[in-house]
């Protein structure tokens, strides 16, 4: 009976792939007061597990990050307007996020970073590009231009930079043997962008 099931599921994501006029797009974010985001550290498995009827993918998510990097929510492709509906009913029951419709536009101009940038925080305003480079060596870094910004911070700004990887692993190391590691005598955090 599972394998039956299981056939006929996979045979109507055939049909809605040939047929893109059933998908439905939306936006999650957290519902508690204040909120209108979603957790920093949260991945892109929590919420396809967390929405688990609707048959998304790692492809179906992009979060959505604001210009300093801090996620404000997910926007979610659906296969169907039906699995849209499901979600809906899904966040309703548990009342911690909420999920509101969003055009096709919003998900075609949202860049995707798919977990292959990493986001170094606490980089020394007078680093330069070589000093950069030298706290990444070792790691599989795409050559320059790194994005630089500055996020307001107390007592002053805070100096971020995003670098962009060949492969998630390739990122994954860097986090791993990079995190908390010291660029001229300032410890830099690092975190994935997804």
């Amino acid at each position: 009976m599972f394998l039956l099931i299981s056939y006929l599921w996979s045979i109507d994501m055939l049909i809605l792939e040939k047929h893109p006029l059933g998908l439905a797009y939306g936006r999650f974010y957290s519902a508690t007061v204040g909120g209108s985001r979603i957790d920093k550290n949260m991945l892109k498995t929590d919420i396809i597990h967390h929405l688990d009827r609707c048959g998304l993918s790692l492809d179906d998510v992009k979060i959505d990050y604001n210009k300093g990097y801090t996620p404000l929510g997910a926007l979610l492709r659906f296969p169907s307007k039906a699995a849209f509906t499901t979600a809906i009913r899904q966040t309703n029951q548990n009342r911690l996020y909420r999920i509101d419709e969003i055009s096709r536009d919003v998900w075609d101009l949202k860049e995707s970073f798919d977990g292959k940038a990493v986001l170094l925080q606490g980089v020394p305003r007078n680093a330069l590009l070589d000093d950069i480079e030298r706290f990444l060596c070792g790691t599989n870094f795409e050559s320059p231009p790194l994005e630089n910004f500055l996020r307001p911070g107390v007592p002053e700004p805070i100096r971020m930079v995003v670098v962009k990887f060949h492969t998630k692993t390739d990122a994954m190391n860097a986090i791993i043997t990079k995190n908390r590691s010291f660029c001229l005598n300032n410890q830099v955090s690092m975190r994935i962008l997804q």
